[in-house]
């Protein structure tokens, strides 16, 4: 059985996860304009994100627009929105199950087989949200890479990858080592051997026959 130092190490790094994954999904930077082409001087960066498109300025200015319409947007990009609050409220199921199970905690301290139970169900939850916010970053992260090779995309629409993509694939790794780790905490189901038989022992020759 793995220890509590070990479970609680898993905790931590799948809640900073879980907070990574919070921080990239509302970051405007998920694709930035590129500046590939001849024109390197521009007044302003261009930013797009899962909810609003930025602007900042030379002078330091920012300026977002939140989308208008949610069923103008692209249906990449809304599978990518629901991938992201998906692996948001898994996170936060799995923390309140995970925090039930750890063995620093005093719920369900009568049945310790059920309270590491709960850990490692708590640790998968956390799994499937680290898996769901790498699709979701993967995805679009392949979106932008296409479209930037891509020879009929015009060079000053071309982006790349912005910094919540990064911190999305930190986070994700995260949720996924912090899970494996509280996975690991799976009670060990204990095996009986059966019992070694006597054998009669030869008993030591006479050195007399019976007919």
């Amino acid at each position: 059985m793995a220890s509590g130092g070990l479970q609680l190490l898993g905790f931590v790094l799948a809640f900073l996860g879980w907070i990574g994954i919070i921080i990239s999904t509302a970051m405007p930077q998920w694709k930035m304009a590129s500046y590939a082409g001849d024109n390197i001087v521009t007044a302003q960066a261009l930013y797009e994100g899962l909810w609003m498109s930025c602007a900042m300025q030379s002078t330091g200015q920012i300026q977002c627009k939140v989308y208008d319409s949610l069923l103008k947007l692209e249906s990449s990009l809304q599978a990518t929105r629901a991938l992201m609050v998906a692996a948001i409220i898994l996170g936060l199921i799995g923390m309140f199950v995970a925090v039930t199970g750890m063995k620093c905690m005093k719920c369900m301290e009568d049945d310790q087989v059920k309270k590491m139970r709960m850990a490692v169900f708590g640790g998968v939850i956390f799994i499937i949200a680290g898996l769901a916010a790498l699709v979701a970053t993967s995805w679009y992260g392949n979106r932008v890479a296409r479209a930037f090779y891509d020879p009929f995309t015009p060079v000053n629409t071309r982006f790349e990858f912005g910094s919540a993509l990064f911190i999305g694939w930190a986070a994700a790794s995260l949720a996924l080592l912090g899970g494996a780790f509280l996975c690991c905490s799976c009670p060990q189901r204990e095996t009986s051997y059966p019992s070694s038989r006597g054998y009669p022992k030869n008993s030591p020759s006479t050195g007399k026959d019976y007919v």
